[in-house]
């Protein structure tokens, strides 16, 4: 432990290198592409949360994202905060039987299982942020972004997603490993590492919002009742 923390006390120092060489090589005009790339993905980030797991919840389980949203609201605001899925699962756990009334034996399976596996931000993140760079090298005449580089970005984003560990800019580090993928320069990772925080912030609350939407349906077709329904204080059953 004490080791990891000179590690975390030492990044920004090397975070800030790292810019430095990139500016070196290609100017201060980098920085001009990162508000469209945080607009992008903050839209991507919105449209999935907003709109394709609301109709999810709705169509498929039959359960008011509107209320689920509300119940769910102590689950996502800790994971706003801690940009950590993993540290959150408790108070998921929490919220799912208390608030949202589903089940120990579904909240116990599915909300675990959702916060190893089930990375729909840190997914959409990382496919945005190598196609990113990859479109910055392309310009500089260092990488041609062909069609099978895209759809290997896709791949390798989904397949990295799922073995991204729950913790803050975990996303960002599997990221290096598409990066070597497609033989693109590592430390342009640095210059998406100096916005990365507020991005972290919310694809962690997606991917929360996600495992709850996940153990909410689960929950509605295995048959249980009074999901997110006010006015109960009690547990869930068993």
């Amino acid at each position: 432990m004490r080791m990891a923390s000179w590690v975390m006390k030492l990044v920004p120092y090397g975070v800030f290198c790292l810019i430095v060489k990139v500016v070196g090589e290609t100017g201060f005009d980098v920085f001009r592409p990162l508000g469209a790339y945080m607009l992008t993905v903050m839209l991507a980030l919105i449209i999935h949360a907003g709109v394709v797991l609301p109709l999810l919840l709705k169509v498929v389980g039959k359960i008011s994202p509107i209320a689920w949203v509300r119940a769910m609201s102590p689950a996502l605001m800790t994971a706003f905060s801690t940009s950590s899925s993993s540290l959150t699962l408790p108070t998921t756990l929490n919220t799912l039987k208390k608030r949202g009334k589903v089940s120990n034996r579904t909240s116990s399976f599915v909300a675990p299982l959702g916060a190893t596996v089930n990375m729909d931000g840190t997914a959409l993140y990382e496919c945005i942020g190598v196609v990113f760079l990859a479109q910055y090298y392309a310009s500089a005449g260092n990488f041609e972004l062909t069609l099978s580089a895209q759809v290997t970005v896709v791949m390798a984003a989904f397949l990295a997603s799922i073995g991204a560990a729950g913790i803050p800019s975990a996303g960002l580090v599997m990221m290096l490993t598409i990066l070597s993928a497609l033989k693109l320069p590592l430390e342009g990772a640095a210059l998406l590492l100096a916005v990365d925080r507020p991005l972290d912030m919310c694809r962690t609350t997606v991917n929360v919002w996600s495992d709850t939407v996940g153990s909410a349906i689960v929950a509605s077709r295995e048959g249980e009742t009074g999901l997110a329904e006010p006015g109960s204080d009690q547990h869930a059953p068993s």
